[in-house]
């Protein structure tokens, strides 16, 4: 007769068949927000250069940028980055991919779809308990460790 083990005792991940640590394991929180933030200041920096405002030193034109086209070049460049190298430009830099649940390629669809959401910013920030953000549960894919 098999034990039975509390639903705490599992793992992020465990349920869709991923290991506990090391690759292919579900990348966690910090690892995330890093890569995140990493990815938002490239949009800025790029923001600034095509949009620039024309008062205040640079620190004042990265906080007054536009705010609509510095969220336009986040979405183009994860999808770009995602379909093309499986991860965006954060992602890489801190050792995670994006992967679809099911063996194949993520496709365009899949990081279109997924970026859309992560814009609207409420599904990334409700997370089941394999830490898998509403964004990627309604896509089929996981972010995980490389």
């Amino acid at each position: 007769m098999p034990s039975a083990t509390p639903a705490s005792a599992d793992w992020p991940g465990q349920r869709l068949g991923l290991p506990e640590r090391g690759p292919r394991s579900i990348a966690r929180g910090g690892r995330r927000l890093l890569a995140i933030v990493l990815d938002w200041v490239l949009a800025s920096a790029i923001s600034v250069g095509f949009f620039p405002t024309t008062h205040g030193d640079l620190a004042d034109r990265i906080l007054e940028s536009n705010s609509f086209a510095t969220l336009g070049i986040f979405a183009v460049l994860q999808i770009i980055f995602i379909a093309t190298l499986g991860g965006s430009v954060g992602h890489l830099v801190f050792g995670m991919r994006v992967v679809p649940l099911n063996p194949a390629w993520v496709g365009v669809f899949k990081p279109a779809a997924r970026t859309v959401l992560l814009c609207l910013f409420i599904p990334a920030v409700i997370w089941d308990r394999d830490h898998r953000g509403l964004h990627d549960r309604l896509v089929g894919t996981v972010l995980v460790r490389r």
